[in-house]
């Protein structure tokens, strides 16, 4: 059949597979028990499979003989353990896939989660299909591994028993057998890369589907849900172009499959006819050389499993793709004791073409609270990230009391550093869980007093369950949300509090009181504010003002307000 213009727009682009290949032996390798049942099930089962014509075949030649029925034991045996195989065998494979699967769903989410930050090249919402669909897809490969090599294995011993039978026979088989094969081999390669279009397309409408949920409050305020679901629904046209493509080739390996392997049979059953006539070869071997041709054909079963393969490699493809890219190694030096003091020491990061920060310095004195202040891009929130390791510098230093913070022991620099931020999730059960997100055990006393400094207890104990409450049913404003993450970070405790815009959402009263309580709950801690506002900048001890990639000042509040272009900052940011 020719390709037509269609399938040649659907077929997706050349992929280097190697890093695919690479983690599908290291799952092949590394998954549990369940495939090493399924591997002896189908061991058996193919012992069984060339087992049983030979058996037949001697008890057919028995009863012409009018010989006794033990013939027909070998042949019940092979039959039994045949179906006992098969019960396994059926047994084990979604077991096998399941262990393979949540292997790589695992690698695939502590990969992710310790990279720090969704890469440039995926949303979270294509990292979530990775996850899901494309982790599915890569979890079939250990089943159609032990699929494939029992199908060779058994075409190849279907041969030896066809050479033993009656030689001729055995040279029909490989004469007419591999022709066929090749024929469906030349489709299977050309599927691979379709598979992997047709991953991709999945994992846009994925994408765009999860971005268009997390906003759907959003949305249906602003009235645009028919402008969003047509959105959404834009890379559904080539999406079908690659899945008709799909479905087509794979439709072509089913035919040539189909209509091919009969002719194997048929020249086989024409060969071993041939030599029944001849005396050459017995009635049963006549029914053991059309069970052993069926069994050769074996291998035309590696066509499924190998398009299984096939699209077990595009998913894991699309899982390398995140997989491969470098983590930051753990540090592992243990933090000496201090007060908190923070330096970044010529400090540069980019993102694409652009320095961000360019060669930036600063020094936050153990116990002090500075502020980060900036025109929106300049740098705030990522300067407030490299304080504890959530990205990385592409040159310079990050130090905390004295130590490189990217040598500190991961638990360590957790342990130190404590985060805020402006929009925080609130994982976990309840409240009391979300508040007390730590790697080590937060008491419900300490999760109390950081709730009542952020002024956060009492509409807590205002709901029905109070801090049993499931943080997706907690209405909360944006403000009380803000005020749930500040009470986390005071439970978490540390030398150093990190709060990235995290006072917001809060009115100027109820920050100013907030503030004030802090100050109390995190006296002797180390700080480092992001604001846009103009009254949390003048409570610092001082003012970093970014600008340009570098610091343009660093000084009070009230000195730093004399100079114009710096109040043009706080003008220029919402409020």
């Amino acid at each position: 059949m020719r390709t037509t213009a269609a399938d040649r727009r659907a077929t997706a682009p050349s992929h280097d597979f190697r890093s695919a290949d690479r983690l599908l032996r290291h799952v092949v390798r590394s998954a549990p028990r369940w495939p090493v049942v399924l591997t002896f099930a189908v061991l058996a089962s193919s012992v069984a499979s060339l087992l049983l014509p030979a058996t037949l075949a001697g008890a057919v030649n028995s009863a012409l003989a009018g010989r006794g029925g033990g013939a027909y034991v070998p042949c019940l045996a092979a039959l039994a353990l045949l179906v006992s195989a098969e019960a396994l065998t059926q047994l084990a494979d979604p077991y096998a896939t399941a262990d393979a699967t949540a292997l790589l769903r695992g690698d695939f989410l502590r990969h992710a989660t310790a990279a720090g930050r969704v890469p440039d090249s995926a949303t979270p919402g294509d990292l979530v299909a990775r996850l899901t669909g494309s982790a599915a897809e890569a979890g079939t490969a250990v089943t159609s591994v032990i699929y494939t090599a029992a199908q060779i294995a058994m075409s190849l011993g279907a041969v030896v028993a066809l050479t033993a039978l009656y030689p001729p026979l055995a040279l029909t088989f490989l004469v007419t057998a591999p022709t066929s094969f090749f024929l469906v081999q030349r489709h299977l390669r050309r599927t691979t890369g379709l598979v992997v279009g047709y991953q991709e397309g999945q994992g846009s409408v994925a994408a765009l589907l999860l971005d268009a949920l997390a906003g759907i409050r959003t949305i249906a305020a602003s009235g645009t849900i028919e402008r969003e679901i047509e959105r959404v629904l834009r890379p559904v046209p080539e999406l079908s172009l690659r899945g008709r493509a799909l479905w087509q080739s794979q439709r072509r390996i089913a035919w040539y499959s189909a209509l091919l392997a009969p002719g194997t049979q048929i020249a086989i059953l024409v060969t071993a006819g041939y030599a029944v006539a001849t005396g050459a070869l017995s009635p049963g071997g006549l029914l053991a050389a059309l069970g052993y041709s069926t069994v050769g054909l074996s291998f035309f079963g590696t066509a499924q499993s190998l398009l299984g393969l096939a699209r077990a490699r595009g998913g894991a493809a699309r899982l390398a793709a995140v997989l491969d890219q470098p983590v930051p190694a753990p540090g592992t030096l243990p933090l000496p004791p201090g007060g908190g003091q923070l330096e970044f020491r010529s400090v540069r990061v980019t993102r694409g073409d652009t320095a961000v920060l360019d060669r930036l310095d600063l020094t936050v004195p153990a116990g002090s609270c500075v502020a980060l202040v900036g025109r929106s891009g300049s740098g705030k929130s990522l300067l407030a990230a490299l304080a504890g390791r959530l990205t990385e510098p592409q040159a310079g230093a990050v130090l905390l009391d004295g130590v490189p913070v990217d040598r500190i022991r991961p638990e360590e620099l957790r342990a130190a550093v404590a985060y805020a931020f402006a929009d925080p999730s609130l994982p976990g059960d309840t409240l009391r869980d979300a508040i007390a997100l730590a790697p080590w055990p937060i008491p419900d006393d300490r999760v109390r007093e950081a709730a009542c400094a952020a002024q956060a207890d009492a509409f807590i104990r205002r709901l029905p369950d109070g801090y049993r409450t499931a943080p997706s049913r907690a209405p909360f404003s944006g403000g009380e949300r803000q005020r749930v993450g500040l009470a986390r970070a005071v439970a978490h405790g540390g030398r150093l509090t990190v709060l990235d815009d995290a006072t917001s959402s809060l009115d100027t009263v109820t920050e100013a009181v907030l503030d004030r309580a802090l100050d109390r709950a995190l006296s002797g801690r180390t700080r480092l504010v992001v604001t846009h506002r103009a009254a949390v900048a003048a409570r610092a001890d001082q003012v970093a003002w970014l600008h340009d990639g570098r610091i343009r000042a660093l000084a009070p509040h009230a000195e730093l307000w004399r100079d114009p272009d710096y109040q043009a900052v706080f003008r220029s940011s919402p409020e």
